[in-house]
């Protein structure tokens, strides 16, 4: 690629792309994005690939800036198509076929019904109650989603920076170098009311401006793309799959700030994304979009990767900082706030993956188009990891305000098995769990607020009747109890004890006065905790005792899991309408639990019994119940 070094240029060379993208008459997109790679997505790329060669077929993986007069196969890796739960998916364009679940021994067929005969392969393309949806945008998972900040994700090659120009990217990073001064730049982005979506909901206009106004230099802008909550893969997938739209709207960041760095702070467990966002930097400084003098003006700007060892707390600003620093991630005493003394003691502004990939459509269609979506104090859509057990998993995005009920039942298909819905945990171990009555509460900073929730980084874990509140809340405490960086006592000590009690509530050990305590625990954490991970730590206890506090009861007082999920708490009992005494059961308990007399009825001794099910297995009468 030639090195761009000025706007007509880079006008020039978007054209040429754009041209070359037209060329591509057909696309196969395959999905590149973590979860379809673990399902075996590259193979079957490079199995489509080899036949398509094979055949003769002119294919075209890169967009190519030659002339080329006749029509070509492009195939791409692309991001994450975002439903992950029929993976692995390949996208056919122009019709936009997706076919799901697709196997090795699927692809001759792909190209000779397909690409060679234009037929949609009926049996590769979803099916819901006897219909079939053969356009993507047709299928219901898709139907209500609103994709602006991941609508190049599943679209484009992921790893390709002729892809992104193509398709309008650094657009937005031509506007403001040209058209927009810095401090115009803050008023879009405040105007645009564009609030945090790392799950502190904070306006990144005043956060921008704020760093903007020190005094001293030089300033730093920081993505944090840690994303630690369990279940949470929004982040992840927004770097994997379009990774130029977070470095273009970092690098606006740095227009605005006056700052010439930028640092991306990503988890090591996320190759892919380190490897995608390597390429992209690497592209981009090829290109003249990054390094000095870029486009021939004088602003500069360079890019830096830092890989986090997989600590939660480095979620938190000045841990994830002093983590890049070299130091070990632990928060400090605020203020001074990061916008004063962040990195290097510097200035800096520290965003989240998806606010900074909003950044780039604020600055093309401006602050008006973006309050256009979702209500007022929280504009703008909002990416989610749909997993539990809900039909539809996987990657979503919605306008904010949108309801529960809509993203549940309407989007994710309702529950698993046809269950029943029991509650949703949204926000992560810092979040709190709504149930039934919140169905219909919308999805938006503030009215999340209200109920005793917040949107977090944006994972929503549904449940179903069959899930023990209680245990729900002890893997949330023991995940955070040890992740705790353990610099103050609260957080340190607090879960800990919190961690203890709901051990012995699960087990069956729990004693009267034990909620109690577990109130008095998490109101002490909360209110003298050092950070705001700490604080929140204790959420999704307290939110579950709220709202399920007969559970915990049923668990302490008459030592029973009304879910049946706590296996020290299940009762296996002999039906004796149906025992013939046949001493099956007897023989298979490893511990010798169950005694009788032959053709007499046996019975369970509750207290040597380990409730492993062996007996329940083995009897061919099924007259072995497990009570919950």
């Amino acid at each position: 690629m030639k090195h761009l070094n000025s706007r007509e240029e880079l006008i020039a060379f978007r054209k040429e792309c754009v041209d070359a993208l037209a060329c591509e008459t057909k696309k196969i997109l395959v999905c590149g994005g973590t979860g379809c790679v673990a399902g075996g997505s590259l193979e079957i790329y490079d199995k489509l690939r080899e036949i398509l060669e094979e055949k003769g077929i002119t294919v075209a993986v890169e967009l190519q800036h030659d002339k080329i007069h006749h029509d070509v196969v492009g195939i791409k890796k692309s991001g994450c198509h975002g439903f992950c739960e029929m993976g692995p998916l390949v996208r056919i364009e122009p019709q936009g076929w997706l076919y799901t679940r697709v196997k090795l021994e699927d692809c001759a067929e792909i190209i000779e019904k397909t690409i060679i005969g234009g037929e949609c392969i009926e049996r590769l393309a979803y099916s819901q109650n006897g219909e079939i949806f053969r356009r993507q945008d047709e299928i219901p998972f898709y139907k209500k989603q609103t994709r602006t900040v991941l609508e190049h994700c599943g679209q484009i090659n992921a790893a390709s920076i002729k892809d992104y120009i193509a398709v309008g990217g650094y657009a937005a990073l031509e506007k403001s170098l040209f058209d927009m001064t810095p401090d115009g730049i803050l008023d879009e982005v405040s105007e645009s009311n564009l609030r945090g979506r790392g799950g502190g909901g904070f306006p990144a206009g005043r956060k921008w401006k704020s760093c903007a106004k020190q005094k001293e230099t030089p300033r730093y802008i920081v993505c944090n793309g840690d994303e630690g909550d369990p279940g949470a893969f929004m982040d992840r997938s927004i770097m994997e799959g379009d990774p130029h739209r977070l470095i273009e709207g970092m690098i606006i960041s740095g227009i605005a700030i006056g700052s010439s760095d930028g640092y991306i702070y990503v988890r090591a467990e996320y190759p892919l994304a380190v490897d995608r966002l390597r390429i992209a930097i690497a592209q981009a400084e090829e290109l003249g979009l990054l390094g000095d003098n870029i486009l021939g003006t004088d602003f500069s700007f360079r890019m830096h990767i830092n890989r986090g060892a997989g600590a939660f707390v480095c979620g938190e600003g000045s841990a994830l900082t002093a983590s890049i620093e070299g130091k070990r991630g632990m928060p400090r005493v605020k203020p001074p706030r990061t916008v004063e003394h962040g990195l290097f003691d510097k200035p800096t502004n520290l965003n989240n993956v998806e606010t900074y990939a909003n950044v780039p459509m604020i600055i093309n269609k401006g602050a008006k188009w973006y309050t256009s979506i979702g209500p007022e104090n929280s504009p703008g859509t909002k990416a989610f990891a749909l997993t539990g057990t809900i039909k539809n998993t996987g990657l979503i995005e919605v306008p904010m305000g949108t309801t529960l009920r809509e993203v549940i039942f309407d989007i994710g298909g309702g529950m698993r098995g046809d269950a029943k819905f029991k509650a949703v945990q949204i926000g992560g171990p810092s979040g709190g769990c709504l149930t039934e009555k919140d169905l219909d509460v919308p999805l938006d900073f503030d009215s999340l607020k209200k109920v005793g929730a917040m949107i977090g980084s944006g994972g929503l874990v549904v449940m179903d009747d069959k899930t023990c509140m209680v245990e729900v809340a002890r893997f949330f405490m023991n995940f955070t109890q040890n992740e705790s960086c353990g610099k103050c006592v609260p957080c340190r000590e607090g879960t800990k004890r919190m961690l203890e009690i709901l051990e012995r509530i699960v087990d069956g050990n729990g004693r009267d006065g034990d909620i109690e305590l577990l109130e008095e625990l998490a109101d002490t954490i909360t209110n003298t905790a050092l950070c705001g991970l700490g604080k929140t730590a204790p959420s999704p206890v307290m939110s579950t005792i709220e709202n399920f506090r007969d559970e915990y009861e049923a668990h302490i007082y008459q030592k029973r899991c009304p879910a049946g999920a706590c296996s020290k708490l299940k009762r296996y009992v002999i039906d004796p309408e149906k025992c013939k005494g046949c001493s099956l059961c007897a023989r298979q308990c490893p511990v010798g639990a169950i005694s009788g007399e032959i053709k007499k009825t046996f019975t369970i001794d509750q207290d040597k019994c380990i409730k492993c099910g062996a007996c329940a297995s083995a009897c061919r009468l099924n007259a072995i119940i497990e009570e919950a």
